[in-house]
């Protein structure tokens, strides 16, 4: 890539982002539009805009993301949200703070040295005015690489300090939270798994609660078996859909009514597609199918909860820190039986996966792994690749029918622009459901659980197929014959690959900032998509509200996107250090969008009181390693006899981490009992049978209120159990 069409990338990005944040400042202010710019503040009850639309500043909404505090961040979006923004304060004062010392430094040394010709590019092309300001400007063995060596120890230190700030820092949050005056029900609660096999002359139920009422006598309440819901929670979902089409039909009913007052009731057909089959008169049958279901579930409820019990179980207590002293102790000498952990939350509970074995889950979690593994193995190979292909000169070496369109002016520019970073773009869309579907067949208990794995795999995907696969494949064919006359050189081949590709990187991170978070904040896409939805499939208010439903922020592929911008940046800071302000512009940029998007649009989906944090701490110390490692490389292609200096920074960050983990993470893992016992005398005695009752599935609530069903249906299953 050329100068010319570097400073084209960059311009074309910066107009696209002005073009959309314009059409955000316009489309934002209509009324019609507040349940896709604001719907978090309407689902908590708050006025979309302070003010009114037509009194609204266009631009007041960057006055209220920085005015905002970390409250207001905790009261909107709660406490992940908030450690998320820490990784984002983190990640901009790294790259800040390496920045001021590393820009007027690095800079005027790299561009004032005149020993070598540009032999040595850091990029790809003909990008001579980026290479007179980086690493590759240097001469071999030349003195001014030791100012090149101080700086790799700079940054190290910046994100050594940093790192450990935000640690102290998000452990005060969860200790906040977790002392707040708010009882959450999770907290009064355990999770039991591996229960052993039912004694003779006791029922399942009797053997759990004699269980935990003899350990902890004073302060169990209840508990709730797990049972086997296959069967039940379809009849469910078939019972929800048929309500949904009766409410639908009824609507559209009602509406054609006040047009023309003689209309027909609605009719169609039984068979498929409801083109074939008996003609039937839709509200009735509706209502039919709905009566009949009815009664199937409430007696599919009473056989589940009498015949499907499965060895796990949800056990309550009257005490937070009985619960969390439970959910730490070792309840059984053998590990795989009363194997007892803390409960999520209600709503992140994956049931299906609560009574897997503890042998099946560890098998489990190995052959994901393998599985992880082959996936990362073969996508490494499509993308490096697409990385080598899609540059002009192998397009035009390998796909000569194209000679004609790419040697255009115009389309060349657009091209060399562009095309490799959306066609990876691309290709990375299509991963980040399979690998949360991977992460849930582990048998890991909750959504929460489920998001850091499935973000941890995406993590480690980005880093070996993004990060080295782009790198080594962008000159994986020009090196080939190289490789093939010299077979010795390929290490040193492949070390000076990294540099070579730092015009593709800059201008990755310039899309993902302009492009992509344009696109976040004028929601252009979900703004079509739910006016076409409520134009042509809405018709009553529940498909209107599930249509402008505004999801979570998406951890799961969110965190392992800008750690990728990370890891380009720390590995580029000293070897071409003018990517340091794109990488702070791309993390100050999304701390105040996201903010917005926190505040306004995003609702959590769970909360897990900073679990999140630990993994993410670790990524960004496995970046500062890579980093560390790529520098040491670096320096020994330069042929630097003081190179090996910065070894010890590998063994400082694996010490580093090491210190971390033993003084923070045991928090994160288990609750404090020193935080529940003071948080206690904060707190009201909760309703344990609100508390009970909310880890209820779904697909066992009724039309009775306070789940009386579901009390019926357990007191029976207690009653005939008992006299057996």
């Amino acid at each position: 890539m050329d100068f010319s069409s570097f400073l084209t990338s960059l311009g074309t990005s910066f107009v696209i982002f002005v073009v959309l944040m314009l059409l955000f400042v316009w489309l934002s202010r209509k009324p019609g539009n507040a349940v896709v710019y604001y719907p978090n503040r309407i689902l908590k009850g708050l006025d979309p805009v302070e003010n009114g639309y037509v009194s609204r500043n266009p631009f007041s909404w960057i006055r209220e993301a920085l005015s905002s505090s970390e409250a207001d961040i905790i009261t909107m979006s709660g406490v992940d949200t908030a450690v998320y923004f820490v990784f984002l304060t983190t990640a901009l004062g790294i790259l800040v703070f390496s920045g001021l010392i590393l820009l007027p430094t690095l800079l005027p040394v790299a561009a004032t040295d005149h020993s070598v010709r540009l032999n040595s590019t850091t990029s790809n092309g003909t990008f001579n005015e980026l290479d007179r300001l980086s690493m590759g400007h240097i001469g071999k063995n030349s003195p001014r690489l030791w100012a090149f060596l101080i700086a790799t120890y700079w940054v190290s230190v910046v994100t050594y300090f940093f790192l450990w700030k935000a640690y102290k820092h998000v452990s005060g949050l969860r200790v906040e939270a977790l002392m707040s005056s708010e009882a959450s029900a999770e907290q009064y609660a355990i999770l039991v798994r591996d229960i052993p096999p039912v004694p003779e002359g006791q029922s399942r139920k009797e053997q759990v609660d004699s269980y935990f009422s003899k350990i902890y006598p004073e302060t169990f309440y209840r508990s709730m078996l797990v049972t086997d819901n296959k069967k039940v929670n379809k009849i469910y979902e078939e019972l929800v859909g048929y309500k949904k089409k009766l409410e639908r039909t009824e609507a559209i009913y009602a509406k054609s009514k006040e047009t023309k007052p003689e209309e027909p009731k609605p009719t169609h057909k039984t068979g498929f597609l409801g083109i074939l089959g008996e003609k039937v008169d839709s509200i009735e049958f509706y209502n039919e199918k709905i009566n009949d279901l009815t009664s199937k579930l409430e007696a599919e409820q009473k056989v589940t909860l009498k015949e499907k019990q499965q060895c796990c179980a949800i056990v309550f207590f009257n005490s937070r820190v009985t619960a969390a002293s439970a959910s730490q102790s070792l309840h059984s000498p053998m590990v795989d039986r009363w194997t007892v952990t803390d409960a999520p939350e209600p709503r992140q509970l994956i049931w299906t996966n609560l009574a897997m074995g503890f042998y099946q889950r560890i098998v489990r979690q190995y052959v994901i792994y393998f599985i992880v593994l082959l996936t990362i193995f073969f996508y490494m190979i499509p993308i490096g690749f697409i990385s080598a292909l899609t540059t002009l000169k192998n397009l035009r070496k390998y796909l000569p029918f194209l000679k004609v369109i790419v040697d255009q002016p115009a389309i060349k520019t657009v091209l060399e622009a562009y095309l490799p970073q959306l066609a990876l773009i691309v290709f990375l869309a299509l991963l980040p459901k399979f690998l949360l579907f991977l992460s849930k067949a582990e048998g890991i208990p909750s959504e929460s659980h489920a998001t850091r794995a499935a973000s941890g795999k995406y993590f480690y995907f980005t880093v070996l197929n993004v990060f080295i696969g782009v790198t080594i494949g962008s000159t994986l064919f020009n090196t080939f014959k190289s490789i093939q006359a010299h077979p010795n050189s390929i290490i040193s081949l492949l070390a000076t690959s990294l540099p070579s590709s730092a015009t593709f990187f800059l201008t990755f991170v310039a899309l993902k900032f302009f492009v992509g978070y344009g696109l976040e904040l004028s929601r252009i896409v979900p703004l079509i998509i739910f006016h076409l939805k409520k134009k042509y499939m809405c018709k009553t208010d529940a498909e209107i509200k599930e249509a402008w439903a505004p999801g979570d922020l998406g951890y799961a592929t969110r965190f392992p996107g800008d750690m990728l911008i990370l890891i380009i940046c720390l590995c580029y800071s000293v070897i071409a250090p003018i990517i340091i302000p794109f990488g702070a512009v791309y993390f100050g940029l999304g701390w105040l969008l996201l903010r917005n998007q926190a505040l306004k649009v995003y609702v959590p989906s769970f909360e897990s009181y900073g679990k999140m944090w630990p993994h993410m701490h670790t990524r960004v110390v496995a970046a500062l390693i890579l980093y560390q490692l790529t520098m040491i490389g670096y320096f020994g292609v330069k042929k630097f006899p003081y190179a090996p200096l910065l070894i010890p920074l590998p063994i400082l960050s694996f010490i580093f981490a090491f210190v971390c983990r033993k003084k923070f993470y045991r928090f994160f893992q288990s609750t404090a009992l020193e935080v529940v016992s003071a948080g206690k005398e904060k707190k009201e005695v909760p309703n344990m049978e609100i508390i009970f009752r909310s880890f209820i599935p779904p697909c066992f609530g009724t039309e009775k209120s306070d789940e009386d069903h579901f009390e019926d249906a357990l007191s029976q299953v207690s009653r005939s159990a008992s006299n057996v």
